[in-house]
């Protein structure tokens, strides 16, 4: 679908793709902070915590476009399009998006959209889902003992007819992050064993990071189907691939709350737009 613009209507507004983080709303950005409490309209997706979504203005628009996998709410044309129409009729445009809005986000896809209406947008990076789930659960993503890389995939594809590169993700000195793969955890266990990593290599999936309900289910590389099919496992969860994952019990440190405090950014902070 084509981006419709409003023609003979000059921009009024500007867009903000906001990453809100992993989900602790304490991991937010001061910049995300400022620009939430001076929205106009947020568009949000589905990952971004109800106490992140309570600091926009009560009198803001507010629009759910998120995505999850078979619960697709909105589609990409139609986030688009809206990102585009609001831009044009409104002060202050924030797409609020959970992690980072560059790493598996989209967030390229919509400005380019923006860039073909001639609206005016700024980027405010966020902590993406793989440093704040590996903090948080006590895993470093390198280690000199254990990985010297690190690298980051998507597994919600259609893996079967879209072959990964699986030799190139099976080396044993590097650790391997994996997003939206646990309806694919099958067929990932497979093609990394074939391509050589090994059935003992030490895995963890984390379960609503750096939340109250975080949860960790830690295992090897031979159990991740089993590990993926827990039923306490919730959406959504970070797979974590290597040896870096032997040190999840030494170095844990985050013991996750009933509760959650209020946020502790108690500063106003100049509009500086």
């Amino acid at each position: 679908m084509d981006v419709v613009t409003l023609p003979g209507q000059r921009a009024g507004g500007k867009v903000w793709l906001v990453g809100a983080g992993p989900g602790d709303v304490e991991l937010l950005t001061l910049k995300a902070y400022r620009i939430l409490k001076s929205a106009d309209v947020v568009l949000f997706d589905a990952l971004v915590s109800d106490e992140i979504m309570s600091l926009v203005p009560q009198d803001a628009e507010k629009i759910a476009v998120g995505k999850r996998a078979g619960k697709h709410s909105a589609a990409q044309d139609e986030i688009n399009q809206l990102l585009v129409t609001k831009g044009f009729t409104r002060k202050n445009v924030v797409r609020l998006k959970g992690g980072d809005p560059f790493i598996f986000g989209r967030g390229g896809e919509e400005l380019q959209s923006l860039v073909e209406a001639g609206l005016e947008f700024e980027v405010v990076p966020g902590i993406t889902a793989a440093s704040g789930t590996s903090a948080y659960a006590g895993i470093p993503l390198t280690h000199r003992d254990y990985a010297q890389g690190v690298s980051f995939i998507t597994g919600h594809c259609q893996l079967e007819s879209r072959p990964m590169d699986w030799k190139g993700y099976a080396n044993p000195n590097n650790t391997l992050v994996i997003y939206m793969g646990i309806l694919n955890a099958g067929l990932i266990k497979s093609g990394l064993m074939e391509a050589g990593r090994s059935a003992n290599t030490p895995v963890a999936i984390v379960s609503k990071a750096t939340t109250a309900q975080q949860k960790r289910f830690i295992g090897t590389l031979g159990e991740l189907d089993l590990l993926a099919s827990d039923p306490e496992l919730k959406m959504p969860a970070l797979m974590i691939i290597g040896e870096v994952v032997e040190l999840a019990d030494t170095l844990n440190w985050f013991e996750p709350k009933t509760e959650s405090e209020p946020l502790a950014i108690g500063v106003e902070l100049k509009d500086r737009r």
